[in-house]
């Protein structure tokens, strides 16, 4: 189970040509968790999504775009007034790339307590959630709250940092929230500027990244194109990148996210798994979109072979 949100995405048709221009645009998935939830079902997995919509078409397009790509879509609420599911406008261009991103009243901030209260855990072999749920109350608490239940029920918790600063009220409330989500996990997965910032500065990251790997967490430390460290309590290995000729920069972490925890899923070992989070990186990256972009499972082995 994935928590976490749920938005449209509008990208400019064909690629190239700057949203400010643009005359046609495409419309899929979008959002962290949704992209997430449809890369794992994309690569043979099942997955469901906790958040809530509002109740409008977009929402309406949003719930069908997960049924589509085979995400359970039982545990999102709808909510009624004035709250809105997220937008974002963005191109397919890596030069001076743009992603506007509208998250006015965002409806997936009212998960509560109550919601996660009546998820069966059991049923779940991991919950997986992006750091965006704890920027604003009550999804804050009710994921928390999500956290407390799932350790109970023997069920690992994975955390992706996801910092996206325009959704917290002060950078000081998410680096306490984040580091408190991070000590709770069993896996953490961040690029070196959120474990930078989660540190208090961008050269105490990996040293940080490192005292939690200590404590024996999972940890993948991402690096953009210098690729990924990879740190448990007893091993810590270096990853590169895949060749891609990327057409925008969006898409990657969750695409990454997504195929290593399908490939640990299936019994990989870890390098293999992060190794495939890499492959499936790359391949997002270098198509237009982020959900439809992300590879299926023949796909993605294809790529590996071809550039082994």
């Amino acid at each position: 189970m994935v928590f976490g949100r749920a938005g449209m995405d509008l990208y400019a048709d064909p690629i190239g040509v700057k949203a400010e221009f643009g005359e046609n645009f495409r419309a899929d998935l979008g959002g962290s968790s949704a992209n997430i939830c449809a890369g794992l079902c994309k690569l043979g997995m099942q997955a469901a999504l906790v958040t809530s919509l509002s109740d409008d078409t977009v929402a309406r397009f949003i719930r069908n775009k997960l049924i589509q790509y085979g995400v359970d879509v039982g545990h999102i609420r709808t909510l009624a007034g004035e709250y809105r599911s997220s937008l974002a406008v963005y191109e397919s261009v890596m030069e001076d790339f743009q992603v506007c991103i509208y998250r006015n009243n965002a409806v997936d901030f009212q998960v509560t307590p109550e919601d996660v209260a009546d998820i069966d855990y059991g049923r779940f072999g991991a919950l997986v959630t992006a750091g965006t749920v704890f920027a604003a109350e009550p999804s804050r608490s009710a994921t928390f709250a999500a956290f407390d239940l799932a350790e109970k029920a023997g069920v690992p918790i994975i955390f992706d940092i996801d910092y996206r600063p325009y959704s917290w009220p002060s950078p000081e409330v998410a680096a306490d929230v984040l580091t408190r989500a991070a000590d709770a996990s069993a896996m953490i997965v961040g690029n070196d500027e959120e474990f930078g910032f989660m540190a208090g500065a961008y050269e105490r990251g990996l040293d940080a990244a490192r005292g939690l790997a200590a404590r024996g967490k999972l940890v993948i430390y991402k690096m953009g194109a210098e690729g990924a460290i990879t740190m448990t309590g007893d091993q810590e290995f270096r990853t590169g990148t895949y060749p891609a000729t990327p057409l925008k920069p969006v898409g990657a972490g969750d695409s990454f996210m997504a195929a290593t925890l399908a490939a640990l899923a299936n019994g990989a070992s870890l390098a293999d798994a992060v190794d495939q989070g890499a492959a499936a990186a790359a391949i997002t990256v270098s198509h237009p979109g982020c959900a439809g972009a992300m590879p299926d499972r023949a796909t993605l082995s294809q790529f590996i072979e071809i550039h082994q």
